[in-house]
């Protein structure tokens, strides 16, 4: 598979910040990943457009039938809750992400009632982080 049809989605609601920061640093090192915005809402998929998503859409239907085009996904970790993002992620919406069989990319955050046992670490660092796997997990799908 070449690098431009690996689809990466980046899943982000409220102003779309985390997922704008993702867009930028996926494209900044991996120009040619067909990354492409799922936004909640318009305000966050504009957002992650304009910091250079090759395309994107919004809304549930929007999420439910992109999870399953991905063959990466990445966002804050309540994408996969119900109710997340302050009650943007839908039933269905978590499902489909849950369910996909995309390599899934998650982001520790402070603003929900999840928590993760890691260590440490700001927000800025887990970007990165995500941004190496995402790396990673293309260059293997680029050799499947």
């Amino acid at each position: 598979m070449k690098r431009e049809d690996i689809l990466v989605a980046v899943v982000d609601g409220q102003g779309g910040g985390i997922g704008k920061s993702l867009v930028e640093k996926l494209k900044r090192a991996w120009p040619d990943l067909h990354v492409r915005a799922l936004g909640t809402n318009a305000e966050a998929t504009g957002r992650m457009l304009r910091a250079g998503a090759d395309d994107g859409a919004t809304g549930e239907n929007a999420v439910v039938v992109n999870a399953g085009k991905a063959h990466i996904i990445l966002g804050v970790v309540t994408i996969l809750a119900s109710g997340g993002l302050l009650g943007e992620i839908t039933p269905a919406m978590a499902r489909a992400i849950g369910e996909s069989d995309a390599l899934k990319i998650l982001i520790p955050t402070e603003r929900c009632r999840i928590r993760l046992p890691i260590e440490g670490g700001s927000t800025t660092s887990f970007l990165d982080r995500a941004v190496e796997l995402a790396g990673e997990e293309a260059a293997r799908l680029a050799r499947a």
